[in-house]
Parts: structure tokens; sequence; C-alpha cells
């Protein structure tokens, strides 16, 4: 918690106590001191090998190196920037700029005076790292540079590049050394063993390949991974190498047996980099994630899970009518069904081939309807979790579906650039709304059932009849919107883009709807309340999705990891500072807009 409590003091009595392990004396002692939760996320038992988080490049992190004494660590980014960071503090002392374009990897020299960089711009660059100068520019490479790396000396530097070479470079004179080694794929990162007597060298045919640097033959290959190898780096003492990939993982190998003997698993997006302490007790890895994450080397690397089910990312997380459930959609291919009292998974809904991406209750909750890649709307029945109707008609991906008030159609935007609408009775299409330019994210009826509002990435939102199956109204919206809820009395749509919330076309002459004032908010890092920051959320418990039911105050949270969280806040014992009038308002959810409730 060292980072948030550094940047706010107060969530060390807050976020540090809630999302401390079950196990830990001081969670156990002063919870209690949070009067205003009153229903805690379930938490790990133990602590997890993630020690720290280090946040600060705006582009990807595609490598994360230590430094020889332990007490920094470089990062390489999309960014086209090189950053330093203290180990002991986590935060960020120097960013070194100078290359023209995306850097691949940042090394060390053995003494730690220099710093070597790979780019995109074909060149490695060398910096010093007392004045964050840059001293040097090793040009020769034809092709992207993807890593780079000093030999046990320091006298050496070997670069791997996408022209299908290793080449070596002398320090003291700047320029190339050798003949290039010649590969017959992309080369992505080259590493000298602790001895110097071995490289070993990552690559896209999903191996890592050992060398004997005396003779340049090929000495060993280590299978396992499912995906590219991006990167490989030997421990201390030789005797492990680590591995990572795009499968999203890291592997550790036995160099002496080349058998895998660890998995670590955590990264919610391909791992690009990974490199161990100078005690070997360590592994550091950079991900698409914009994360770097430090691991112990002892522990499994298994993941401890909070309410335990959904295999891989959660997209949507909607409360049932009643609020006694949850229904999530994950990239797993399933829904699931919680029991919001308990905490616990109440049902599977298995059927569809490809990543479901929402699910929503029937009005009466007796059903819910999911919409999937596999181009098809799935009819669920809530009480005995079966398949009871697949809508067919989409030919491409369907984003999101939802039911008309009385239940009796659902209406589903796909990818097809079509709204298509559904008989839940018959499981027949009804009408199919066309005139989208570009694949629809979201529909949604009016409180009347009478209208379809539709928003697209053609960057307009469409009103339709759903009688004639016709538009009556189109809306410039100058950007992508996801999620829309209609104002009570229809005469307003609601929507993601909080700046964007249109009057429509009406037959009568109402007032205009007042704009809804929302309290909780669930941002990619923090819930709010009434637009101040109430509670952080570490880097594990953070959503995909999220939602929130105003009759229980219950904010349900949905993780890539596959974790599904619950949070029931008591306004009344809130401090005074976060409360203000409000009116009542609808829960809306989405990836950007992730959840909002009025109290």
């Amino acid at each position: 918690m060292r980072s948030i409590v550094e940047m706010a003091p107060l969530q060390v009595y807050c976020s540090g106590l809630l999302f401390t392990p079950e196990s830990s004396l001081i969670r156990g002692e002063y919870l209690k001191n949070i009067p205003w939760v009153i229903m805690e996320p379930k938490v790990a038992d133990v602590w997890s090998p993630l020690i720290q988080t280090l946040e600060g490049h705006t582009g990807r992190v595609k490598s994360a190196v230590f430094s020889p004494n332990g007490k920094l660590v470089v990062s390489a980014s999309y960014d086209k920037t090189v950053r330093l960071w203290d180990t002991s503090t986590g935060k960020q002392c120097e960013v070194l700029e100078g290359h023209t374009n995306s850097v691949n990897s940042a090394v060390f020299s053995p003494d730690g005076k220099l710093i070597a960089s790979a780019s995109w711009d074909a060149t490695v660059r060398l910096w010093d790292t007392s004045t964050g100068e840059q001293c040097g520019v090793l040009e020769g490479h034809t092709d992207v540079v993807y890593s780079a790396v000093f030999s046990p000396d320091g006298k050496l530097v070997a670069s791997a590049s996408f022209d299908k070479t290793v080449r070596l470079w002398n320090i003291s004179t700047r320029e190339q050394y050798g003949a290039p080694k010649d590969h017959t794929t992309l080369v992505y990162l080259v590493v000298f063993s602790p001895d110097g007597k071995l490289v070993a060298s990552a690559s896209y045919d999903k191996m890592v390949r050992l060398w004997d640097t005396s003779t340049g033959k090929q000495c060993g290959v280590l299978e396992g991974h499912t995906n590219d190898v991006y990167s490989t780096v030997f421990s201390p003492d030789g005797k492990l190498v680590a591995s990572a990939s795009t499968d999203r993982t890291v592997r550790l190998w036995d160099t002496s047996t080349g058998r895998q003997c660890g998995v670590l698993e955590g990264h919610t997006d391909n791992v690009y980099s990974t490199v161990f302490s100078p005690n070997g007790k360590l592994v550091a890895s950079a991900s698409d994630d914009k994360t770097v994450r430090l691991w112990d080397t002892s522990s499994t690397g298994k993941q401890c899970g909070v309410l335990e089910g959904h295999t891989h990312s959660v997209y949507s997380a909607v409360f049932s009518p009643d609020g006694k459930l949850v229904v999530s959609a994950s990239r797993d291919d399933t829904v699931r069904l919680w029991d919001t009292s308990t905490g616990k998974q109440y049902g599977v809904l298995e059927g569809h081939t490809d990543s479901v991406n929402s699910a929503v209750f029937s009005p009466d909750g007796k059903l819910v309807a999911s919409a999937s890649r596999d181009e098809t709307v799935r009819l669920w029945d809530t009480s005995t979790g079966k398949q009871c109707g697949i809508l067919e008609g989409h030919t491409d991906h369907v984003n999101s579906a939802v039911f008309s008030p009385n239940g009796k159609l659902v209406a589903s935007a796909s990818g097809d650039k079509t709204v298509r609408l559904w008989d839940t009775s018959t499981g027949k299409q009804y009408g199919v709304l066309e005139g989208h330019t570009d694949s629809v994210n979201s529909a949604v009826f009016s409180p009347d059932g009478k209208l379809v509002a539709s928003a697209s990435s053609d960057k307009t939102v469409r009103l339709w009849d759903t009688t004639k199956k016709t538009t009556i109204q189109i809306i410039e919206t100058h950007g992508s919107i996801n999620i829309m809820l209609f104002s009570n009395d229809g005469t307003h749509l609601h929507t993601s883009a909080p700046q964007f919330n249109p009057p429509l076309h009406s037959g009568g002459n109402q007032e205009p709807a007042h704009t809804l004032t929302h309290s909780l908010f669930v941002t990619a890092q923090w819930i709010t309340c009434n637009m101040k920051k109430l509670l952080w959320l570490p880097v594990e418990y953070r959503p995909s999705w999220a939602a929130v039911n105003d009759t229980a105050n219950l904010i349900v949270i949905g993780t890539a990891f596959g974790r599904v969280l619950f949070i029931s806040i008591d306004f009344t014992a809130l401090p005074a500072a976060y409360l203000q009038p409000s009116v009542k308002a609808a829960v809306v959810a989405s990836k950007v807009f992730l959840g909002l409730v009025g109290c």
C-alpha cells in the first residue's frame, strides 16, 4: 500500500485495511474503524507475491531491470522514454529522453554506471546513470532493435533485432564486434549467462534457445510457452532461466535439465520482459497492462482468488431487479449468477462458444439474456440455470442485449451495424433496425417501450420507433458512446459521456427533465462519492466492469482476474463532506464509464 499512502495518506485507514489479507492482525484489530462499509470485499487470506506496482509511464511498459545494487529499476516504454525508479519507495527518479521511437528494453552495465536501451528507431543508446545524459549511439541494425544487454565484464553489448541478427558491440570504441549472428526469424531478446559462456535468445518460434558463445552453436531449446517469447534472462547463479511470453505468463526453467519449474500468472495483458533481482529472490515483469510487477521466486505464482469462478476477464455485471442476484458475463464464454447476500456463486450458465460481452435480467428477474461474440443472444431461466432460447440472425459479434420494460422484447446491438428486436416468448426475430454505418455498441428501450435508442461507433445515436421499425431521430455524438439510459419521463438520454445528455423529440409539451446527479462512481482506480475520492482500489482489485444497486447501496466489481467483489456502503455513516442532496438515479455501467448510482 506504500504508493497510495504516499499520494493519499488517509487511505491507510480505508483501502489499506479493507484490502489487507484476511489473516492480517492489523485488519482484525482495526477494520471495525470503517463504519461506513457494511459488506467488505472478499480478499485473499495471505499476501500475494506482488510487492509494488510502479505507475508513471504513459505507454506500454516493455522492459524492467534491477540495478546491480538493487536500489534502482530501469524501465523502457512505448512512450519513447527510459525511466529510473527507486525500489525502496517506488518513486520515479529520472526520465531519459532521446529515442525517436518506442523503446523496447533497457539494462544496466555490470558496474551500474551505464544504461543501454534498444529502440524501434533501429539504434542502441548508452546513458550515464549519474547524469541521465546520452553518451553513445550504436548504429548498424537495419530494423527494429528489440533488446540489448551488457556482457558480464561490461566490455561488450549484444543486441537482438527484427533484421534477424544478433550483434555484438565494443563499448570502448562504440563499434560492432565481429560478424552478425543470423537467425531465420525475428529475434526479440538476447542475454549473456553470468559467466559469459552462454547466450540465450528469445524468438517468434515460442522457444528459448541457448548458444555457446565460444563456438556460436546452439546447445539447448526450452519449450513450453504457447505463444511468442519476448524475453529471457538467467538467474544470478545461472541455474535458472526466466522467460516472458504473450501467453501472459512468466515461466521458470532449470538450465541443467531444460525442464519447466514454475509459472507466474497475474498480468492482464502480454508480458514482454522479466528479470531476476541481484540475490535471485525476486523477479520483475513488465506488461502491456502498463505495470511493472514484482514476484517472490519461492512462491508458486498461483493466483489467490476472491469469489473464484470465472477463468478470464469479466466484461459485465448487473443486479437482478430485487437485488438478490448478480449476473456476470466473461471472456471465458460463460455467464455466472451470484448470491449478493453471501457473495457465493449461484449458477454457471454454459452454452456460448465465444466471449460473452454482456448479460442482463428481464424486468421480472425470471430470465437472463446474454450477448456474445459467437453472434448469438441466449436466454436463460434463472431458477434452473437452463438455456431456454437462442436468438440467431446477427452476422457479427453481439455487443449488448436488453429487455423491453414489459419483458416481451429483447433488443440486441451488433458489430454487423444493426439492432435486432426479438420476441422473448417465441425466440423469433421481430424486426431489424438498419441505418448505422459502423458497429452498434448498445441499445436501450424508452420507459414506455415505444422507442429504442442505439449508440454506434459511427459517432451517432439513433432513435427508433419499435412498432414501425424506422428511424425518427439521428443525433451526432462526436465520439463513441457505449452506455445510454432514458430519463424517467423519456425526454432525455443520459449517456457514458457526461457532457452528452441530449433532449429527444417528443409528441407532447413536457418540460425537459433535470439532469440526474450521481453519488457512487467506480473508476479504474477509485470508488468515489459525489465526485470525491472515497476508496482506492489496489491493482489486483481494479474493475474491468462494475455496477451499483441503489436500493442496497451495493457495489459489484468484476476484475480482469475473473473475480467478483461486493462492497456495501452505509451513507448515513459517511463523513458529512461526502454527502449532498441528490435524486434517485438508475444504474449504468461500462468499461469506460464503469458505474454510477444516486442515493
